[in-house]
């Protein structure tokens, strides 16, 4: 790190120091000394306010700061059995919501039949019982909880919490979100969810989110392709989740295609890459050919059974995607591409890549991975509850809530 961690007009706070340590840019106090150009006494201080309010430990002895030699520094540590954070993401049939550590790892978990186009009120209710269930099994109490994510099939207004304009989900469009939501953890669970703690973010974004953080966190250009009943992309550069102006960005589903002006897509248009290369529109074409199928889900069940018409039409439906990511991959320049999804198999991503690097500059993919998801249906728990955590415990909230705690 180059230069001292300092605010404007002032020296760094005790949100920064958590920063410090919880990134593993400085875990011991002289290296915070070093790293803010405070005094031993004022990093104490900052110090001391974390660890009354249980965010920080003190861990086993680590490097010795002084040139000189002594005594190994004790090393500082984040506390993440303080609290806990609840996760829910929303397919358009199913859900899966989870308990997890500060650190990211999964307690306990749920999963089961959920309809989005059920509507926000039975959909919520339902994840507020599944999230009092899973504390009980986790062995935590509600008041254990400092937050809540949610991963939605649909864009958000991340400033709200309120989904705009959803081509799947009738019913949400500017809905309340996070004050529902925490009504019904309040009522199932007995716990008080504050809703400015419920975060709210489209599911491919998480999922992107929760990838790069955990398997390419070195990656600064990362793009995920969620190709499911719908077809969705999330962005994370430079660490962040890319949105657009107002949560837009990524939903490469209705872009249209030149060899689809026929088909019809949810968002109510002609010709939109999800309206014949997604999940929903691979089973369509099956259910006319007579093979059951009804989601992406039911085709993501007949190519693990290596059903030959379902093989064929997943590697058609990845080379039409593949040629609408050339233009995303040049456009980007990601080192990393993700696939992921019901569809995410050989077959479509076979399909991905003859299309892709036929297409794209040789420039744009030179560098450039694709694979397939390594979190697996667990992408966008872990992503939301990471959201949720670099909110809640990022320098500037932090300083808010330790006030708010009267430490």
């Amino acid at each position: 790190m180059s230069g001292k961690v300092t605010k404007a007009g002032g020296h760094a706070g005790a949100g920064d120091l958590l920063a410090l340590v919880r990134s593993g840019r400085a875990v011991t106090r002289g290296a915070l000394q070093q790293a803010t150009g405070l005094s031993r006494a004022t990093v104490g201080q900052r110090l001391d306010r974390l660890f009354r309010a249980g965010w920080l430990r003190e861990g086993a002895g680590g490097p010795v700061d002084s040139p000189l030699g002594g005594r190994p520094s004790i090393t500082l540590e984040f506390d993440d059995d303080h609290a806990v954070v609840l996760a829910a993401d929303l397919d358009t049939r199913h859900a899966r919501a989870a308990v997890l550590s500060l650190t990211g790892e999964i307690q306990a978990e749920h999963s089961g039949p959920l309809a989005v186009e059920d509507g926000p009120e039975a959909v919520l209710d339902g994840i507020g019982r599944w999230f009092a269930a899973l504390l009980e099994k986790a062995g935590r109490r509600p008041d254990a909880v400092c937050g809540i994510g949610l991963a939605v099939p649909g864009p958000v207004d991340t400033d709200t919490g309120r989904v705009v304009q959803p081509p799947i989900m009738p019913g949400w469009d500017g809905y309340d979100i996070r004050g529902r939501l925490a009504r019904a953890f309040a009522e199932h669970a007995g716990g008080a969810a504050d809703p400015a703690a419920v975060l709210v973010d489209n599911d491919a974004n998480l999922m992107a989110y929760g990838e790069q953080r955990t398997g390419y966190p070195d990656c600064s250009a990362f793009a995920l392709v969620k190709v499911s009943t719908g077809i969705g992309a999330g962005v994370v550069v430079g660490g962040s989740v890319y949105r657009g102006i107002d949560g837009g960005a990524g939903d490469i589903g209705h872009i249209r295609v030149p060899d689809g002006p026929d088909a019809l897509c949810t968002c109510g248009s002609y010709g939109c890459l999800a309206a014949v290369a997604s999940g929903g529109a691979v089973a369509r074409r099956l259910a006319a050919a007579g093979v059951p199928a009804a989601s992406g889900s039911d085709v993501r069940d007949l190519l693990t059974a290596g059903h030959p018409e379902a093989t064929a039409l997943a590697r058609e439906a990845g080379r039409r995607v593949g040629e609408v990511l050339a233009t995303v991959v040049t456009l980007l320049n990601p080192g990393v591409l993700m696939i992921a999804g019901d569809l995410a198999g050989t077959p479509f991503v076979t399909g991905v890549r003859e299309l892709l690097y036929q297409r794209a500059l040789p420039r744009s993919t030179a560098h450039l991975d694709v694979v397939t998801s390594r979190l697996g249906e667990r992408a966008g728990l872990v992503g939301a509850g990471a959201l949720v955590v670099e909110h809640l415990y990022g320098p500037e909230r932090a300083e808010e809530r330790l006030a708010a705690l009267g430490v």
